[in-house]
Order: structure tokens, then sequence, then C-alpha cells
């Protein structure tokens, strides 16, 4: 009996170290099958249009004949598509972008599946600073003049956003307040969405990223900014006053990063955070995503971490002062 059970330990350990060795070399050889890129909104928008940019640049970093396939997942908000990251299996096989404020102010103001815990970091690539924005047929040229026009007419003044808690949204919230206006929010499942209400005169407003419409401005879109929510002028338009500039103290900007599951494997995660860094300091990747109009800012997972804890706080604070929920 004692040899048996001897036996059966011996064949016990065996099997285990070449489950061992078996599990070793799969991660080595990770990826060995497509990796999804879920991107919470609409195709056309800012994060759609960054996440086909990087892709081909993070498959040649990551090598072993790596793909990866966009897959969008628009509605509430980008919610749908934050909940598709957080709650997939943590095997380095689904990634996606998360997108602030919308993926911190959705567990604050409802119940949700996810919070920025939720995931395992693996780099911010874009902080785009909102902006206001119409169709160039439109009188209004500046603040002042929005201001003045919703003033004669209340609640008549559309604003089209990525959703309800965006940084689109909370920037109209912030101007209501400051200008002492009433305007109507109009929710859409992105920013290429949204662009399309512009252009059709759906909205007399488009609550917009700079970048973005920068892009749209570029590809023939009938559409013009009217300040741009930057702390001072950004690079990417120079020529366009800020809120402040105008008299509105309004800092508004959307931080675009990547994120996996909580959970990943320390190989396959170090694998998937060094392919990204790298891809975000190719030079061909910064040169094209400049002209999409992309504000690049790359952030370790340490320093990704860091921006969104105190992004998570303030947020949390205004919610107590000025609840946003429709």
């Amino acid at each position: 009996m004692k040899q048996v059970i001897k036996k059966l330990s011996r064949l016990s350990g065996v099997a285990l170290l070449a489950a061992a060795a078996w599990s070793g070399s799969a991660l080595a050889q990770y990826p060995t099958k497509p990796i999804t890129v879920i991107i919470a909104y609409a195709p056309g928008g800012g994060t759609d249009l960054i996440g086909r940019l990087i892709a081909p640049y993070i498959e040649k970093y990551l090598g072993n004949n790596a793909r990866l396939v966009i897959t969008n997942r628009p509605g509430a908000g980008g919610g749908i598509g934050f909940a598709e990251i957080a709650k997939a299996k943590p095997d380095g096989y689904t990634i996606g972008f998360i997108n602030t404020p919308n993926m911190l102010s959705i567990p604050i103001e409802r119940p949700s599946t996810f919070g920025w815990q939720s995931y395992d970091l693996i780099g911010n690539l874009i902080d785009d600073p909102g902006a206001f924005t119409v169709n160039t047929s439109s009188s209004i040229t500046n603040l002042k003049e929005l201001a003045a026009y919703a003033k004669a007419n209340p609640g008549k003044v559309t604003v089209g956003s990525t959703g309800i808690g965006s940084d689109d949204h909370l920037a109209m919230m912030f101007f209501e307040r400051a200008s002492g206006v009433k305007m109507t929010h109009v929710p859409y499942k992105g920013s290429g969405d949204m662009r399309g209400a512009i252009v059709s005169g759906q909205v007399t407003v488009g609550a917009i990223n700079v970048g973005e419409a920068l892009a749209y401005i570029k590809g023939g879109s009938p559409i013009r900014m009217i300040g741009q929510m930057s702390a001072k002028r950004t690079v990417l338009a120079p020529n366009m006053p800020t809120f402040a500039e105008q008299g509105y103290n309004i800092e508004s900007a959307s931080l675009r990063g990547m994120a996996a599951p909580k959970g990943l494997p320390p190989e396959i995660r170090e694998k998937l955070v060094t392919a990204v860094a790298k891809a975000a300091a190719d030079p061909e990747y910064i040169k094209k995503a400049g002209e999409l109009f992309a504000p690049i800012r790359y952030l370790a997972p340490k320093e990704y971490a860091v921006e969104l804890q105190n992004t998570d706080k303030q947020l949390r604070q205004l919610w107590k002062e000025a609840p946003w929920k429709e």
C-alpha cells in the first residue's frame, strides 16, 4: 500500500511539474490568439481613432505575430464597454480603453460593476481638453454670445455630449452655473454620433474634445470651436481662446488609457505594459497621432493610478456638492 501511495505521489509531482512547464511555455509564447480591444464608444470617435491607430504598433512590440481586434461596445456613457472589460477573463486576451471622467463618474452616480480598481492598468495614452463647438452656420462665435442667447431662450440651447457624467456633460453644467443659464443636455453614444448631430443641426452646441473637434474640422465637417477648456491654449489650437480667457473659469479634459481585467498573470501584464509603452514612444505613431490632432500623454501604470485616484476623489466631492445625474 505504501509503495502504491509513493508511486501516486511521484506521478502527481511529475504532473505538476509538467503543468508548470506548459504554463510557463504558454506565457512565453503570449499571445497565441487574437487579443480583443474593447472601445466603449461608437466608431469614428477620438478613442476609436486612437485605438485603431496604435493597435499595429502594440502588435509590433508584442511580437509572436500578435493581432489586436478592435471591438466597439457603445452605450450608457461608456458603461457597457467598461463593464465588459472589467468582467472579462484576466488572461490577456481581452483588454480595452477606459475614459475619464466617465469610468469614474458612473460608479458614483449609479450602481455599477466596475471602478478604477477593477482593472490592471496598462498605460494612459491621451489627455484631451474639452471644447464647445457649433455648426459653422451658427451665429454664435464665442462663449459670451452663447450665454446671451441661452439667457434669452431658456432651455432652447441643446448641448450634445458623450453621456451623462462625461467630461462634456460636466463641462456643460459648469458653464450653466458660471453663466447663470439653463441649457438642455442631449447624450450620445460617442463623439462620432455627436459630430453627426452638430453637422445636421440636431444640437446647438457640441461639447467635444479639442483633438476630436480638430480632426473632424480637418476632415471637412462644418464645425468650429468657440472655446477650449485647457488651463492654457493648447499647441493643437493656439489661436482658440480658453474658457478662462473668455471669463469662465472652467477646465476639463479626458484621459484615454488602456487597461485589462484585474488579475492578469504578471508575465502577461509586463508584456502588455512594455508593448504599450514602446508603442506610445514610437516616432511613427507619434507623428500619425499628431496628424489626428490627438494630444498624447503617456502615463505608466503607477502614475496613471495616481491620476485616477486623485480625479476620483475630486468627482466624489463634486457629487456631494452638485450631483450631475439627470
